[in-house]
C-alpha cells in the first residue's frame, strides 16, 4: 500500500510546470484511482519568477496538503533547486535539467537536458514540461496491480487529455523522448 509520495515540479515560470502538475494530479488520481492532492506556488512575476507545483499521492485519505518531505524533486532550474533541494528526502530522487541546474551538492542526481531535447526533437523549447513528465514518467514507482504512484500510460494519456487535439502528436513525441531520455 502507497502511504504517501510527494513530488514537487520546480523551476521558472512560464515552464509549464503548473500544467505538468496538474497532468500528474490527473494522471494518479483519474487514471490511477489515488488520493491526490495538488498545490502550486510562484513568484511576484508570472514569467521569470520561481514557480512550482507539489503533487501528494496515497492510497488513503491525505491527512496534510503540503509537501514535507520530498520522494521527488524536478528542478528545471538553478534557483528551483537551490529553493526546493533541503525539502528532498535523503532516499529521495532528484532530478534536474541538466543545462540549466549546473550545481549540484549531491551524487544522486538523474541529469537530462529537457530544455534541449525538447527544442531539438520537438523544434519548442515549451515542451520542456512534457519531454520532462515522460522522464519521470520512468522515474516514479510505476504501479503495478496498484502499488505504486502512476504508471507511464496513465501519465501520457493525461497528457494526451489535458492538451489541444491539434498538438497531440507533438506532445506524444515530446512525452516519448523524455521517456527514451530516462531510459538512457
Amino acid at each position: 500500500m502507497l502511504d504517501r509520495y510527494e513530488i514537487r515540479l520546480s523551476g521558472t515560470g512560464g515552464q509549464g510546470l503548473v500544467l505538468a502538475g496538474i497532468i500528474l494530479a490527473e494522471a494518479a488520481g483519474i487514471y490511477e484511482g489515488k488520493h491526490v492532492v495538488q498545490t502550486v506556488s510562484y513568484g511576484p512575476a508570472a514569467r521569470g519568477g520561481t514557480s512550482r507545483a507539489d503533487v501528494v499521492v496515497s492510497d488513503g485519505e491525505i491527512d496534510y496538503p503540503k509537501a514535507i518531505g520530498l520522494d521527488l524533486l524536478l528542478a528545471m532550474s538553478q534557483m528551483a533547486y537551490d529553493e526546493s533541494a533541503s525539502y528532498l528526502k535523503p532516499t529521495g530522487i532528484l532530478v534536474v535539467d541538466s543545462q540549466l541546474v549546473t550545481e549540484v551538492k549531491t551524487l544522486r542526481v538523474v541529469k537530462i537536458p529537457f530544455t534541449q531535447i525538447a527544442r531539438e526533437k520537438c523544434g519548442r523549447e515549451q515542451m520542456a514540461n512534457v519531454v520532462a513528465l515522460g522522464a519521470l514518467s520512468r522515474l516514479i514507482p510505476a504501479t503495478p496491480a496498484g502499488a505504486g504512484v502512476v504508471s507511464p500510460e496513465s501519465l501520457e494519456t493525461a497528457v494526451l487529455t489535458r492538451v489541444p487535439k491539434e498538438t497531440e502528436t507533438l506532445n506524444r513525441r515530446a512525452f516519448q523522448e523524455g521517456l527514451k531520455a530516462a531510459e538512457e
